[in-house]
C-alpha cells in the first residue's frame, strides 16, 4: 500500500480538479464588484471559503525569487537572473547586477541551499541581504520527479562533486576575486565535506571562508525531536515507509524518491494547530476585507507549500550517515571511498551560526564543526548564537537581516584582510582599495 501512495496522491489531485474549477469560478463571481453579493458579508464569506478550498487542494509550483533590483553604494541596480552552470539535478543561479559603468570590486558569495524538500527560493531573504555587498550565486536544486532516469542517480557523493565543481568554476585562482560560501541546514554537511576533500588534495580553488548556518554537523549534541526520530526508527523504517516511485506522466517516471507531499505532511504535522489557526485567521482577514494581512498569508504559504521530491539514494544516505550513524563527527564519513578528514581544512575560514530556539538543528550541533576542524587557525574561526530565533529565523527575517547578516559580512571582510596569524594577505590587497 505504501508503494502506491504516490499514485493515489496523483489520482486524488485529479479527482479534485472539477471541484477546484467550480470553486475558482465561484471565487471570481463573488469578487466581481458588479455582483451585489460582493459587498456583503455573505459574499465575502463564500469567496473566502472558495479561496481556501482552492489553495488547500492546489499543487504549488516552484516559486520565483522575484529580486529585480538591489541598492549598491546608494545606487539602485537592476538584477538579471541567469543559470551559469548546470547539471541534471542542479543549476547555479547567478544574480547578475547590471551596473552602469565600472562595477565595484566585491567578493563572490556561493549560497548552498539545502536539498531538504523546499526550493532554493526559501532562501530569498538570505540572497537579498547580501546582494548589496557581494556577487551572489545560489545552488538551484531541481525537483527529482522532473529528472529522467537516463540522467542517472544522485547521492551524497554526487552532491559533494557538484559543490567541488561549482567552487572550481567560481575559483579565485581564475578570477582573483575571493569566494565565500554559506551552507544552510542540511547543506552544511556536504559543503564542509567538499572543502575538506579539496583541501586534502591541496586544491588551489578552496574558498576563502565557509559559513555554516543551523547545520547538523553533530546531531548527538542537544538532539531535537527530528534527531531522536531518526535514531528511534532506524534506516529500514525510512526505506519502507518514505520511498516511492514517481508515476506517469512526470519526466522522472520510475525514479525512486522521497516525495515532496510526504515531506510536507511531516512539516505540517510538527505545527498542525498553528497552521490551522493561520488559515482560520486568513479566512477572517478575507471576510473583513483586510487584504494586506491575507496577502502576507498567501506569500508565506505559496513558498511553504511548494515542495520537491528528493532522490531515494540521497535521502536515505543523509538519514543513515548523518543522523543515525553520525559519521561526520566520528571521522567515518567517506566520499567516493576516501575518508573525509575535517582536520585537512587549513586555509578556509569557518563561521558557525546557530539559533537559540532551533528545533531542527539544536544549539551546539553546528558549533561542533569548530572543534572538528582543528587545524583552522583560531583567528579564522568564529561562532555565534542568535537569541530568540528558531530554525527559519536563523537564515531569514528581521533578526537575520539586522543581527546575523552583518556579522557574516564582517567575518568575510576580516578573513580577506588577514591570515591565520593576523598578517595582511597580499593576494587580497585589492579589497582594501
Amino acid at each position: 500500500m505504501d508503494r502506491m501512495s504516490y499514485q493515489l496522491y496523483e489520482m486524488m489531485h485529479l479527482a479534485f480538479a472539477p471541484a477546484r474549477a467550480a470553486t475558482d469560478a465561484m471565487l471570481h463571481a463573488m469578487k466581481n464588484p458588479l455582483n451585489p453579493l460582493h459587498h456583503t458579508s455573505f459574499g465575502r464569506s463564500v469567496a473566502a471559503s472558495a479561496e481556501l478550498f482552492e489553495r488547500m487542494t492546489r499543487r504549488y509550483g516552484k516559486p520565483l525569487f522575484g529580486l529585480d533590483t538591489t541598492t549598491v553604494d546608494g545606487v539602485e541596480v537592476e538584477i538579471v537572473e541567469e543559470i551559469v552552470w548546470t547539471r541534471p539535478f542542479c543549476g547555479l543561479l547567478h544574480f547578475n547586477r547590471q551596473f552602469v559603468g565600472r562595477a565595484p570590486k566585491q567578493s563572490k558569495l556561493l549560497i548552498v541551499a539545502p536539498m531538504s524538500g523546499h526550493y532554493a527560493t526559501l532562501l530569498r531573504g538570505t540572497v537579498e541581504a547580501f546582494l548589496p555587498t557581494h556577487d551572489v550565486y545560489i545552488t538551484d536544486w531541481n525537483d527529482s520527479r522532473t529528472v529522467p532516469l537516463v540522467d542517472g542517480a544522485f547521492d551524497l557523493d554526487d552532491y559533494i562533486d557538484y559543490l567541488c565543481d561549482i567552487m572550481r568554476f567560481l575559483a579565485p585562482s581564475v578570477t582573483e576575486t575571493p569566494v565565500h560560501t554559506l551552507g544552510v541546514c542540511q547543506a552544511s554537511v556536504p559543503l564542509i565535506s567538499a572543502i575538506a576533500a579539496m583541501e586534502a588534495e591541496n586544491d588551489p580553488d578552496v574558498p576563502e571562508s565557509m559559513v555554516l548556518i543551523g547545520g547538523p554537523i553533530d546531531t548527538r549534541v542537544n538532539p531535537t525531536a527530528v534527531n531522536k526520530l531518526a535514531d528511534q526508527r532506524g534506516i529500514d523504517w525510512f526505506r519502507r515507509h518514505c520511498i516511492h516511485t514517481v508515476p506517469f506522466p512526470h519526466a522522472g517516471m520510475g525514479r525512486q524518491v522521497y516525495p515532496g507531499f510526504l515531506q510536507l505532511s511531516g512539516f505540517m504535522s510538527m505545527n498542525f494547530e498553528r497552521h490551522i489557526s493561520a488559515h482560520l485567521e486568513m479566512f477572517n482577514h478575507l471576510v473583513e476585507g483586510d487584504g494586506d494581512s491575507a496577502e502576507k498569508h498567501r506569500d508565506f504559504y505559496d513558498e511553504y507549500l511548494a515542495v520537491m521530491d528528493l532522490t531515494a539514494e540521497f535521502y536515505l544516505q543523509t538519514v543513515d550517515r548523518v543522523f543515525i550513524r553520525h559519521e561526520v563527527p566520528l571521522g567515518l564519513f567517506r566520499h567516493r571511498g576516501n575518508l573525509i578528514d575535517l582536520k585537512a581544512i587549513k586555509r578556509t575560514a569557518l563561521f558557525a551560526v546557530e539559533g537559540e530556539k532551533d528545533d531542527i538543528s539544536g544549539v551546539g550541533q553546528t558549533e561542533a564543526a569548530l572543534e572538528l576542524c582543528a587545524n583552522i587557525p583560531a583567528a579564522r574561526k568564529s561562532h555565534y548564537v542568535q537569541k530568540g530565533v528558531g530554525h527559519y529565523g536563523v537564515f531569514n527575517g528581521s533578526r537575520f537581516r539586522e543581527q546575523i547578516a552583518p556579522r557574516i559580512r564582517a567575518f568575510a571582510a576580516e578573513m580577506e584582510r588577514i591570515d591565520g596569524v593576523g598578517a595582511v594577505r597580499p593576494r587580497l590587497a585589492w579589497s582594501a582599495e
